[in-house]
């Protein structure tokens, strides 16, 4: 491999590792109580503020088999643009 060829594999390596920590540093978290369940794991969530918002289970919980329930103290990963949330982290 030619030095060129291996600073550019760098180059790209070391960007994708700066975007990754951009967009996970500008997630908003809030946390709620789970007041209702619904088909293919997604809820509703009230927050502090009285707000209910649609909100999905992450990816690491479903691969784990974390079980959420009504009345489970959550935190959510809420999207900027007022989408759905996402549960990260049954408290």
């Amino acid at each position: 491999m030619r030095a060129v060829d291996l600073y550019m594999v760098i180059l790209v390596i070391y960007s994708t590792v700066i975007v990754m920590n951009i967009k996970k540093e500008q997630v908003e978290k809030a946390y709620g109580i789970v007041v209702e369940s619904m088909p293919n794991t997604t809820f509703k969530v009230k927050f502090e503020n009285s707000e209910e918002k649609l909100t999905y289970l992450s990816g690491k919980m479903r691969k784990n088999r974390i079980k959420v329930v009504l009345g489970d103290k959550v935190t959510v990963e809420l999207d900027k643009y007022g989408g759905k949330g996402r549960i990260i982290k049954r408290n």
